[in-house]
């Protein structure tokens, strides 16, 4: 009888040993492929970005043929590329593409000035391509931002934060708007060209 109680508890406690390690082979694995996921739309929102920043010399090149005397505009829009384009983080390239999209919203507002400029049929193909493509960062952008919340959410809840701490899984950051400044649309201020 002693016995047959101890072979007894010994299958209880395989039991509840395999069960344990299933639940934590799965835990692990939901915890991968959120990080995929993220990984992913992180990729997502650098394609639209690319996209954009492959834009942006046909619309300086359209804007220079009207607007010769509009450098400092012109200039900030490059500025602006090139530090998107070297971006490596999500931190810095938030940083970086709401520069670019101050800037771009500044040359759109300074072809207001231009009624030839806004009649011409290529800027306003370029205009319709740049909102098109706004629209798919934008929702790139919440996409990663879902992505992160439901991975971090997963490595904070127990016991995914159990399994996180054991293989190293660290929270993500989100793609945000830096300050309240950025929130607001861009005044466009012409005093310096009358």
């Amino acid at each position: 009888m002693i016995l047959e109680l101890g072979f007894l508890v010994l299958i209880v406690l395989a039991v509840i040993g395999v069960v344990i390690l299933v639940a934590f082979l799965f835990l692990y694995n939901k915890l991968i492929a959120l990080q995929k996921r993220v990984n992913n739309a992180w990729a997502q929102i650098d394609v639209q970005l690319k996209r954009r920043a492959d834009l942006i010399p046909n619309l300086i090149e359209t804007v220079k043929g009207y607007a010769r005397f509009e450098k400092k505009v012109l200039t900030e829009v490059t500025n602006a590329r090139t530090a998107l384009m070297g971006a490596k983080t999500p931190a810095e390239g938030a940083k970086a593409e709401n520069m670019l999209a101050g800037a771009l919203k500044t040359i759109f507002a300074v072809a207001e000035n231009y009624p030839q400029l806004k009649a011409s049929d290529n800027f306003g193909k370029l205009q319709e391509e740049f909102a098109t493509t706004e629209n798919k960062i934008s929702y790139a952008r919440q996409f990663y931002n879902d992505s992160v919340m439901v991975f971090n959410t997963a490595i904070a809840q127990i016991p995914g934060n159990i399994v996180a701490a054991i293989f190293g899984f660290k929270g993500k950051e989100y793609f945000e708007l830096e300050n309240e400044a950025d929130k607001k649309p861009v005044k466009a201020d012409f005093s310096e060209f009358k």
